[in-house]
């Protein structure tokens, strides 16, 4: 298709021709186009339908305060939805396609909900699908669910990065446009470190779109001298593409840049957005201001927009919306635009003024004190009918139609910490209030200085007065004071459209009005105006005048609505950045994860650690079979595990010992020097908070482990204890638990291991060196080491830690000294089912809910000292007579699967919660027992051993029949751990 629609001159690159597809139609355009701005120039209008009634809609306006022209971007995993395409850089390649209709743009289905539009008015949704109460969840919601929503996502993973990061400057200027411009060269060639960040890929603003002298040359021409010489600042970063969304405590800005969406996909290594914090010691909002349609009878066909966005098309990209153009306007700048339209060409059917007093032309014909009443056209504006001021009716014939109702300064970014804006009568429209963000003023025509010398001249003085140096010199240009007076809509109307695409109405906000939904917050929320993706940015003016109006106030009386942050719809990958997949959180390696990985361990999330889960041969094709053999090896003869994310706590100082007994139930106070205790810890409560050991190396120096899951809330509890309990106390604490690599060697010959790497003048027999014992070593010729006569899994065990920077080493060291004894690496799935054959409490056991008693540990807890939790756990609902204890359980049928989660009943009886007898923490085939076995919380379970019971579980729908047992399940006696 032929560029109909374009035009000479603008600013966009005609040697560069760039194919791209909309609705699975080619046609070309330019580099420097818009999406947009190249459908118009091919003549293509319709750009979407409505959210409610699905009504044709195209471009509004040429900015990020586009509400109709919303489409979905690039296809298959990168397919983008809710995109503006007045924003949209044109690129080789681009695909777009319209969204919010079935089957096409042209025709859609939904379109029906226009003609029912009676029974859809605000607040239908209140009101409807109560009855019956049982179409609700078959009927009703199915059908709300397809018909909600813009847009669709692709369900593929977005193959690119996004990413975040931090800046720093004496001034960040948001806004590019002429105030932004002076006050970035004033600020600038003062030295100072400067951040000038727009929205737009070109700097500028309203000067790319305006044909005006600045300082004795086109605005253009003045626009790129002083964009080059921004560029030659060292202390000036100049930052396109990159929206200030938010401005939040501390003077920190959030801002996305748009690093890759120009392209047809990033470049390799390079992130598609980028989130920035941006930290300022000043900020100034050069944000300018955002033009307010007229509301009146279907005012939302394609082809009419705001006057200056057509003025945009016309000038920056050479593009007319139509052939034939009338002028909708209460201000001078529509005039404004039909004379740009005319100098270029374009027929100007008429311009339709509400003044009786406004400006005339020998160019085109001016309706003075004349109102649109209507509009014709299937799929575009076609006609639109005037009422003129004598009353006699008039029909113009027109493609398109720029409507001008004044300007609204972009106030939202002031307004972000709750700020209020303050009502400017002779604008009549609301302006930063005395109340902004610390650090930020306003300039240009954000803070309503509507003209162009007025904006150059806010700009340099707000950047000169913020640091207290000297103003850049204000080129000259126009400084006609605006003029604009309040016209919000045409009166009689039936349809006239305020928020396009919400499909909120005048009508509607009469309604709320007339249902009680007088707050302005109340409003919003009834009829969902700016609620959309713009916010009401093209919106919210008109309906809160419409209010007032109703009420018999004045707007300033009626007020705003809360501006919050983000000030455009943000991606939630810029949001996210890296922190996807594995990057979710901060992975933590241990020290063998580069061995394991060699030797092809599959691997677990674990907090954030990632931990070998097992480790598959040659031959293995299921998992289980990679754990029976690590756990049978493990108890035939030796094995090696790192266990290095268990949290090791140095506690030094005289009150060391002291300190331990506060905070364990059990006593350590007389706990000997080398010899390791195994300890339970309670919350103030009574339950039980986390349980692990506590190694004596000195008589002011002891070793505490913890689980994995609790290493970091036990270090909190231990120094809250310390600094607000015992702040008398000589005692040190510190984390080790990266400082150390350690390994459990357990096995019949993990003693025979460690003889071949632990110095000789060290003696580790089991005279010398018996069960819980624990040492200051030094192994393979002096490396200082520790070692730990502890046991997880049952049989004889050692933990020998060495600094972490030796971890890998060791590993290896023990895999090539172990060849002789067929040693074998183990995982945590082995060593989760060598726990639960031994009957070891872990996390699934220490829940948060659970006591010593429940434990089986009641008589751990000391009566003799006082410690945190002691009293409390004695408590009588703590100890009732049938209290859950922990005890195993093995399937009568071997082939019987054990479920974690499962609940326990009676042989026979009901099967409810009332009858419920406890429920199964902890589940593993045991390659030992040859079944599998679970741990489990049973009413006075420790009475019930042997008896049979069922063990149901409804989320699997299963039951299976079981034994109660102890929890011992492997050498209860405990013979195998002290040989």
């Amino acid at each position: 298709m032929t560029q109909v629609n374009r035009l000479d001159g603008g600013q966009i690159d005609r040697g560069s021709s760039l194919k791209f597809k909309f609705d699975g139609k080619s046609f070309t355009g330019h580099a420097g186009d818009t999406l947009a701005s190249a459908l118009l120039a091919n003549g293509v209008r319709l750009m979407g339908r409505s959210f409610k009634y699905h009504r044709p809609r195209g471009p509004l306006s040429a900015g990020s305060e586009e509400p109709n022209a919303i489409v979905t971007l690039r296809d298959g995993a990168r397919a983008e939805p809710n995109t503006r395409a007045t924003t949209a850089e044109l690129f080789e390649g681009l695909t777009a396609r319209s969204q919010n209709c079935w089957p096409s743009v042209k025709f859609d289905v939904m379109a029906v909900n226009d003609a029912a539009s009676d029974f859809l008015a605000a607040g239908f949704y209140y009101k409807t699908f109560m009855w019956p109460a049982s179409f609700w969840e078959k009927v009703y919601e199915p059908i709300i669910r397809r018909a909600a929503g813009l847009g669709a996502l692709s369900m593929q993973e977005d193959p690119d990065q996004y990413d975040k990061g931090f800046r720093h400057c004496d001034l960040l200027i948001i806004g590019a446009g002429p105030s932004g411009l002076m006050a970035a060269l004033t600020a600038g060639r003062a030295g100072k470190d400067v951040i000038l960040a727009d929205e737009d890929f070109a700097l500028g603003g309203r000067l790319l779109s305006e044909n005006m002298a600045v300082g004795g040359k086109a605005a253009l021409d003045w626009t790129t001298q002083t964009v080059a010489e921004l560029s030659s600042m060292p202390n000036v970063r100049l930052m396109t593409r990159t929206t200030v969304m938010g401005a939040f405590d501390h003077g920190i800005y959030g801002a996305v840049e748009r690093v890759s969406d120009h392209l047809f996909e990033p470049a390799a290594g390079k992130p598609r957005q980028i989130l920035w914090r941006i930290y300022a010691g000043k900020t100034m909002l050069c944000a300018g201001a955002i033009e307010r349609p007229i509301a009146f009878e279907n005012n939302d066909r394609p082809g009419i927009m705001l006057a200056s966005a057509m003025r945009s098309y016309v000038n920056r990209w050479a593009v007319t919306p139509a052939q034939r153009v009338a002028i909708f306007t209460s201000c001078d700048d529509g005039h404004r635009t039909a004379a740009d339209l005319h100098a270029k060409g374009v027929k100007i059917a008429a311009v339709i003024d509400t003044r009786s007093e406004t400006p005339m032309s020998m160019d085109y014909e001016v309706l003075a004190g004349a109102q649109v009443i209507n509009t014709k056209g299937r799929l575009g504006l076609a006609f639109v009918e005037v009422q003129q001021a004598d009353g006699s009716m008039r029909t113009l014939e027109c493609g398109a139609l720029g409507v001008s109702g004044g300007w609204n300064p972009n106030v939202h970014l002031t307004c972000h910490q709750r700020g209020r804006p303050a009502w400017n009568a002779e604008l009549s429209a609301f302006v930063p209030g005395g109340t902004l963000p610390p650090g930020m003023s306003v300039a240009g025509a954000a803070s309503g200085d509507l003209s162009t010398y007025g904006a150059l001249h806010s700009g340099a003085k707000g950047a000169a007065d913020a640091f207290g140096i000297k103003a850049a010199d204000v080129p000259t240009a126009a400084d006609t004071p605006a003029k604009q007076s309040a016209f919000w809509y045409v009166e009689g109307c039936k349809r006239a459209w305020l928020d396009q695409q919400n499909d909120v109405t005048v009508k509607d906000v009469k309604l709320a009005h007339q249902e009680g939904f007088k707050s302005v917050e109340h409003l919003k929320r009834y009829t969902t105006l700016g609620m959309a993706t713009d916010q009401g940015k093209t919106s919210n003016m008109g309906g809160l005048a419409i209010m007032a109006e109703i009420a018999g106030k004045g707007i300033p009386d009626v007020g705003t609505t809360i501006f919050r942050p983000p000030y455009t719809p943000v991606s939630i990958g810029a949001l996210a950045g890296r922190m996807r997949g594995m990057e979710f959180h901060p992975t933590r390696l241990t020290p063998s994860h580069f061995w394991a990985k060699e030797r092809g361990a599959v691997f677990v999330e674990v907090g954030n650690w990632l931990r070998a889960q097992w480790f598959p041969i040659e031959g293995e094709t299921h998992w289980r079979q990679s754990v029976d053999r690590e756990v049978k090896a493990t108890r035939a003869s030796v094995g090696v595990c790192d266990c290095t994310t268990l949290g090791k706590i140095d506690v030094q100082g005289a009150d060391a010992a002291t300190f331990l007994n506060k905070l364990y139930c059990n006593p350590f106070a007389k706990l000997a020097v080398g010899k390791v205790r195994y300890g339970l810890m309670l919350r103030e409560d009574g339950i039980a908070m986390d349980d692990g050991t506590a190694g004596r190396l000195a008589e002011d120096h002891f070793v505490v482990t913890t689980t994995t899951a609790k290493a970091g809330p036990v270090y909190q509890h231990m120094e809250f204890v310390r600094q607000c309990l015992m702040p008398d106390a000589d005692v040190q604490l510190i984390s080790t638990t990266e400082a150390w690599a350690q390994y459990a060697v357990a096995g019949p010959n993990s003693r025979k291991l460690l003889q071949k790497i632990v110095d000789p003048e060290f003696d580790i027999s089991n005279e010398a060196f018996e069960f819980m014992a624990c040492a200051n070593i030094t192994v393979c010729g002096g490396l200082r080491a520790r070692l730990f006569r502890i046991s997880f899994s049952g049989e004889m065990a050692f933990e020998i830690a060495v600094p972490s920077r030796y971890g890998d080493a060791l590993m290896r060291k023990l895999m090539e000294e172990g060849e002789e004894f067929d040693v074998v690496p183990y995982g945590t799935e082995a060593l989760g089912v060598m726990r639960i054959e031994k009957g070891h409490a872990a996390g699934n056991e220490l829940n948060g809910t659970t006591t010593a008693n429940n434990l089986g540990m009641g008589r751990m807890v000391s009566k003799k000292k006082d410690s945190i939790g002691t009293v409390l756990s004695e408590r009588a609902g703590l100890n009732e007579e049938d209290a859950l204890k922990l005890v195993g359980v093995k399937p009568l049928a071997r082939e019987d699967k054990i479920t974690a989660g499962g609940h326990l009943m009676a042989a026979d009886g009901p099967v409810d919660a009332a009858h419920d007898q406890g429920y199964v923490t902890s589940a593993a085939y045991s390659p030992e027992v040859g079944s599998m076995i679970g741990l489990a919380f049973i009413k006075s379970g420790d009475a019930r051993m042997g008896e049979k019971m069922r063990l149901v579980s409804p989320v699997t729908d299963s039951e299976v029949e079981v034994e109660v047992t102890s929890a011992h399940f492997v050498d209860p006696e405990g013979g195998r751990q002290r040989a």
